[in-house]
């Protein structure tokens, strides 16, 4: 029987003890700022002179480090590394293969305000919300490796009198792991080792604008003893490297999250058969959102309020999950709306260095003039009632805004933002309500705050999201507690976190033997 696993806590930073240990872990990673990372391809390391630099986006003048960039000679390379440690690692039985998820697990527990702070400086995360990530990446490696263990033995099957037959699960080959930056420690090590546990080799290629942590995962994981070329770290570009391959024939899987655009060009790419391939490849996609909380007439409108709040302005919105449209019945509109711009305005935004700080920047300069023009895109087609303001002279702060007053079908209401932008509209009834969520080409999260169990009933139903909260926001998955992926635009709602997710890295094999 395999030991169900209980989720990583969070820490408590009201506890002094707790925030002197965090405050020793920035500095040492201030320790450790602007030094050079190889790419490993096959267990060897390689420095190339064209770097990937990484920038403080709360400090732009702050270089956290360099990493050396692959072209398609080294993406080929590390190919080849792992063509030829699959033939291994396959072969490997699975409870080596998790017993190293697990070892990497306790290895950055025990440096967890480390890659936290890491966070802080590379993606601009608070305390809390880096603290978080870094347990949800803990609980990953911990739930796949027990995951892998209960599937080792296949599933049974049937058998006859003189037949005995098996159904068991075998890996796919060589994938490629594409990686988001808004979760740059989680969603890469979740991604990265459900392929790794199940079997097959990888090709790791991080976003280029939080590759410093990804670095320091890869050399956790070499420590934890995988052997060479079943991890190999690829940083390029994605028109680069990334189409290249996405395209090669030796490319068994895809699994990649972060945009619509890019998720449906891996999409169109990936489904075309080159020259020596010999299978279809298999995509795992979790792309955007533009997910939306309904308050109900009947419900704790303190909640609500507190719900829309933390949902849409943590992380500074940059998360495919956070709210970015509330949808009030009118009954309760001017309540709700008017509690969530007093709770708004009380935010402070700045360096997430400083704990005091709710939220930090946005990612780069191409997210910050993006988001901005939205907000003016804003103004136009509703009415501002809080924030709407950015400053880029030292890093990418943007106040968290409230554009209220929208038709459901406004660009606000309809196109991902990713950044600290929420719509406010207005619904006639909760039925309105539930259609008005329903009316964009995603599906990702959603919550309905209701006191009404025939409300929550019918939302369970007909709100056509992956993952639907009630009374609470609509960011915060856990691990294995509400597994994670959504429908439409939203991607293949592939449940990370969930029990059928390392099923998605193999393909089942059923053997029959007479006797």
């Amino acid at each position: 029987m395999v030991q169900p696993y209980k989720h990583e806590p969070f820490t408590d930073f009201s506890i002094e003890e707790n925030r002197q240990a965090y405050l020793k872990a920035l500095e040492t990673v201030e320790g450790y700022l602007g030094q050079d990372y190889d790419l490993v391809i096959g267990g060897e390391k390689i420095t190339t002179e064209d770097k990937i630099v990484s920038y403080n986006p709360a400090n732009t003048a702050q270089v956290i480090g360099r990493v050396s960039k692959a072209n398609k000679d080294l993406a080929e390379k590390a190919m080849q590394a792992a063509v030829e440690a699959f033939k291994t690692w396959k072969k490997t039985k699975p409870e080596v293969r998790a017993d190293v998820l697990f070892k990497a697990a306790t290895m950055i527990r025990r440096r967890k305000d480390e890659f936290s702070a890491l966070l802080t400086k590379e993606a601009g995360k608070s305390w809390r919300e880096a603290d978080v990530e870094v347990a949800e990446g803990i609980d990953f490696l911990e739930y796949y490796g027990r995951q892998m263990l209960s599937l080792k033995n296949g599933v049974p099957v049937n058998s006859r009198p003189d037949e005995y037959n098996r159904y068991d699960y075998i890996p796919l080959g060589v994938g490629i792991i594409i990686s988001p930056w808004n979760f740059p420690f989680a969603i890469m090590a979740g991604t990265t080792v459900a392929a790794i546990v199940s079997g097959n080799t990888v090709l790791l290629k991080p976003a280029s604008t939080t590759p410093i942590v990804a670095a320091k995962f890869v050399e956790v994981m070499e420590v934890a003893g995988l052997p060479k070329g079943v991890l190999n770290f690829v940083p390029g570009n994605g028109s680069e490297v990334g189409d290249y391959l996405v395209d090669h024939k030796d490319t068994r899987f895809v699994s990649f999250t972060g945009s619509r655009e890019v998720g449906l060009r891996i999409f169109e790419r990936s489904s075309k058969l080159n020259e020596g391939q010999i299978w279809m490849k298999r995509l795992i996609a979790e792309m955007g959102g533009k997910d939306t909380i309904v308050v109900d007439s009947e419900a704790d409108l303190e909640l609500a309020a507190q719900s829309i709040m933390a949902s849409s302005f943590g992380f500074s919105g940059q998360k495919c999950s956070a709210c970015s449209r509330a949808v009030i019945v009118e009954d309760v509109y001017d309540q709700v709306l008017n509690r969530v711009v007093e709770l708004t305005n009380q935010l402070t935004i700045g360096d997430p260095v400083d704990n005091s700080n709710y939220t930090g920047p946005v990612i780069d300069n191409n997210a910050f003039n993006k988001i901005m023009e939205y907000i003016e895109i804003g103004k136009q087609e509703g009415k501002l009632m809080a924030g709407g303001e950015g400053d880029n002279s030292k890093g990418y702060f943007i106040k968290p805004t409230i554009i209220a007053d929208l038709d459901p079908k406004a660009r606000i209401m309809q196109e991902e933002i990713f950044g600290p932008v929420v719509g406010f509209t207005k619904a006639k009834d909760f039925d309105e309500a539930i259609e008005i969520a329903n009316n964009t080409e995603y599906g990702l999260t959603g919550a309905v705050i209701t006191t009404n169990r025939a409300h929550m009933e019918q939302a369970r139903e007909d709100f056509h999201v992956g993952n639907l909260y009630f009374n609470r926001g609509c960011t915060g998955a856990i691990v294995g507690y509400q597994p994670f992926g959504g429908f439409n635009m939203s991607g293949t709602d592939s449940k990370a976190g969930g029990p059928d997710y390392l099923l998605l890295h193999m393909q089942a094999k059923t053997t029959s033997e007479m006797y």
